[in-house]
Parts: C-alpha cells; structure tokens; sequence
C-alpha cells in the first residue's frame, strides 16, 4: 500500500510539469482516486508470496506469460513515448526478481543515440538490509545503478535516515545522491475539525494486519470497559478475506468498536481520533506525522523484513512516536500502552515532508543540467542555431 501512495502521489506532482505515464505491475487498492492528468498502464498483475516466489494476479496468465508480456509491453510503451525522464521505484534496491522486464528497458535506454531519456531510482527511506548474501546483492546493485542510473532520489528527510545506514556496497556509489524530503500525500483539510476522542488501529494495506488487529479487538474489550475508549479499525483493502470474515464475527454487538474494511484517505479519520496504533510503514508513518496524532507502532517483523523496524526505533529516538515490540503485542499489553499513549505529545520538531515537490524541482533542475551540458559540447555556431 505504502509503495502504491507514494509512487501515486510522485505521479499527481509531476503530472504538473510533466505528461506521465504510470506502469502499474500490481494489483491497485481500491478507492483509490484517479488522477486526471495521468496515463496508466495496467500490466499483467504479479504479486510476492509469503515464500518470496511471484505469483499471477490474473488467471489468464501464468508468472511465465505474465513476465514475457510485461515485458514487451513496457519496451512498446517506451518505443511509443520516447520520454525524457524513466523513473523506475526500488530496482536495483528491490524487486530483483523483476529484473528480466526492467533490465532490457535500462539497455534500451542506454543505447537511445537519438535522445537519450534521464534515468532515475525512486527509493524509499530505508532498505531491507538483513539479507544472507547482503554484501552480494548490494555490490550488485550499486553496479546496475552505475551502470544504467544518471540518479538516485532517496525519498526521506537525511538527518532521519541515509543510504548509507542500510546500504554498503563493496566499491563506493559513483551516481548522484539526492534526498527529496518525505513523500507525503499533503494534508487534506477539513471544513470543521471534529472533536478529537478514540482509538484509530490501522495497518496500511492490511495484508499482514490480522495478527494486530485481533489484539486490538482484546484490548478495546478492556479499555471500554474501564474507560469507555472508543475504537476504530480499518483492516486495509488486501487484508485477506478469511480474516476479514472472522474479524467482523468478532466484533459483532461490540460496544464502542467501528469496523471499517478500508477507506479513501486515512487522514481524516486521523483528525477525529486522539490516538493512534498501527504498523510502520512508509505511508502510514506519512500520516501520523501529517497530522500530528499521539502514536504507538508496533512494525511489522518477518525473516528479512526489518525495515519497519528501523523506521520504528529512528521514529522514537526523534520523540515522534512510541514502539511497542511486536513479540510482546497481546491484548492486556496492548489495552495498557493504549492508555500510556494518551500522556504522549510527539516532538514537535518536523521532519521535512515535501518530498513530491522536491522531486519534481530535482527532475527539473537534472534536466536543465543536462541540456546545458549538451549545448556547451555542441560546436558553437550550431549550440547557436539551435
């Protein structure tokens, strides 16, 4: 979910300045707003089984036929476009499996004489670094970038975090380094602001949400019985659909429990909830710091995947939120940090959150650099000509 709003909110900046078409390889959560100034081009969906292995989102397609045909539809696209920016999210950080569709159209971009497009890596504010080979995959990376990148746009606020503090390739980085600031969807503001009371549980998409909200679900029958605490979960859009089946089982006749299976925007509901508890991922945390919520994360944790965790533990040591670690979230845990969380005021101390815009003045600002570069190597009457 975070991946999808953030590469949605890039698209809706840029489509300002720019004409952008949106390669869309997943499955798109619903009540998702269109944005009216973007082409998007539905490829055939693939998705990341809990065993790591892509899988067809579509039955029509096996992975094999689906990453063939991706493929020669991104090249079209590019053939067709000619565009003077590719702007590819986490390759060659991420999606190594991918590297069969996104690899052919670097070398094709590479070897454009007639107008060679900027290529440039959108990334996240932390990478997974807890992989067996990680010293492996990371050299590999930094190569690809190397070779095929002209820039690299971290996607975070640099006194939060650095690439380099879940990056560390062999052989130094030789491509630019840009830090964007964070990638917010920007508040959306409210013509009354509503009282603010209650406990707003989320975990952005909902895929891995189940274990998190069924002790939510525990620890509201405590606190509304002791304090009359009221509770609102919204289970996200790929929450699968076994557990949103037992979830609403659950929580029939509850008192003062609202069950939501996903909504449009989440900082609304934000706005009129005193608190919040949630995972702590990337756009999730683009909430919480948005509108300023007393928050209590608990990061999701599995084999290799730590990058909640990181985000969490950084997050706290600014004063942003409170961690509760996700081998102690019980119901009777979570009902009594729930009722801590109400003496916390986060830090008041932001961290910057205009990452859109400052990615669309980057692209700019590279692009200029590189028309200047250009007409200074040109012979001078024909740099005047043109």
């Amino acid at each position: 979910m975070g991946h999808w709003v953030r590469a949605m909110t890039l698209a809706n900046a840029l489509s300002r300045e720019f004409r952008v078409t949106f390669l869309n390889g997943g499955r798109a959560p619903d009540h998702q707003a269109a944005i009216a100034d973007l082409d998007m081009l539905n490829l055939p969906p693939l998705g990341m089984g809990e065993d790591h292995q892509l899988y067809s989102q579509d039955d029509r397609y096996s992975v094999t036929e689906a990453l063939a045909l991706r493929r020669q539809l991104i090249l079209d696209s590019y053939a067709l476009l000619r565009p003077e920016v590719v702007l590819i999210e986490l390759f060659p950080f991420g999606r190594k499996k991918l590297a069969g569709e996104l690899l052919p159209l670097l070398k094709t971009a590479r070897r454009d004489k007639q107008a060679r497009p900027l290529v440039l890596c959108s990334l996240r504010d932390i990478m997974v670094n807890a992989r067996k080979d990680q010293s492996r995959h990371d050299e590999r990376a930094r190569w690809i970038t190397d070779r095929y990148f002209d820039g690299l746009l971290v996607h975070a606020d640099p006194r939060f975090a650095r690439l380099e503090d879940s990056f560390r390739p062999r052989h130094p980085l030789k491509t630019p380094l840009l830090y964007t600031g964070f990638v917010a969807p920007g508040r959306i503001p409210a013509a009354v602001k509503p009282p603010r009371r209650g406990v707003l549980v989320s975990a952005g998409g909902g895929m891995v949400g189940a274990p998190l909200f069924q002790a939510a679900i525990q620890a509201h029958a405590m606190n509304w019985a002791s304090e009359r605490l009221p509770m609102t979960i919204v289970a996200g859009p790929f929450l699968p659909e076994t557990d949103w089946q037992e979830l609403s089982a659950q929580v029939k006749g509850m008192e003062g429990l609202t069950l939501l299976r996903s909504v449009p925007a989440m900082q609304p509901l934000l706005a009129a909830h005193s608190l919040s508890v949630s995972q702590c991922g990337y756009n999730t945390v683009m909430d919480i710091l948005e509108s300023r919520t007393p928050a209590l994360v608990v990061p999701f944790v599995r084999g290799q995947e730590d990058e909640q965790s990181q985000r969490a533990q950084k997050l706290a040591q600014l004063g942003l939120v409170k961690v509760l670690n996700p081998t102690e979230l019980t119901g009777p845990r979570l009902a009594e940090r729930i009722l801590q969380l109400r003496g916390f005021s986060p830090n008041s101390a932001g961290l910057d959150l205009a990452g859109a815009d400052h990615t669309v003045r980057l692209i700019l600002e590279l692009l200029t650099s590189r028309q200047d570069a250009n007409a200074e190597s040109l012979p001078k009457e024909y740099a005047h000509a043109c």
